[in-house]
């Protein structure tokens, strides 16, 4: 995406660092020791880490900041939805999927639409890592990123949280559900 289109207006901005502000004071738990003053003056600096932000929020991700890399000063956010973010799915895994499809070709991919809001999709490490400040996926289901020796061979893996327990799970890179999305990284 052209990164003239990644940019919001001054209300925008103002209208996303309330949510984002809200959410992080609703939920000390996920960043225990953050102040929010020192990330809302990264966010500040960063208008196209702000913009990604804003797209994770309008397609119902949630963004919330769960750490800190102390050896690089980024924030980590990532899709704190209690369900897969709505608006993403019913999505296949990555471009190579969508047009190995023929006929019934789900409306976008996985990787490309992570891609085009700026951010990565969750690993399956930084998936449980967000498991274990809530639970999350409890109905639904979100691609991870996949290692490349699966997908060479056709596969993807998503996982989610049943009886209690986050649980890997593969299918054919080609298929969608209306029930799986993805989740979204994103480093400030």
């Amino acid at each position: 995406m052209n990164n003239e289109k990644r940019k919001l207006s001054p209300e925008q901005c103002a209208e996303i660092l309330g949510v984002l502000k809200a959410r992080f004071e609703k939920n000390m738990n996920r960043h225990k020791g953050l102040e929010w003053t020192k990330i809302q003056a990264k966010l500040k600096s960063n208008i196209e880490k702000l913009w990604s932000l804003n797209e994770m929020e309008i397609t119902g991700g949630e963004p919330d900041v769960v750490g800190h890399d102390i050896k690089t000063d980024e924030y980590i956010f990532y899709d704190c939805s209690a369900q897969s973010p709505k608006s993403r799915r019913s999505f296949c895994y990555d471009r190579e999927a969508l047009e190995s499809r023929k006929t019934h070709k789900p409306e976008n991919n996985a990787l490309d639409k992570a891609a085009d809001m700026g951010i990565e999709l969750l690993t399956e490490e930084q998936y449980r890592e967000l498991q274990g400040l809530g639970n999350f996926d409890t109905k639904t289901s979100s691609w991870v990123k996949t290692p490349s020796y699966i997908r060479k061979l056709g596969g993807a893996i998503f996982c989610d949280r049943r009886y209690d327990t986050v649980f890997v799970y593969h299918n054919g890179a080609e298929s969608y559900y209306a029930a799986r999305g993805f989740r979204g990284s994103l480093r400030v």
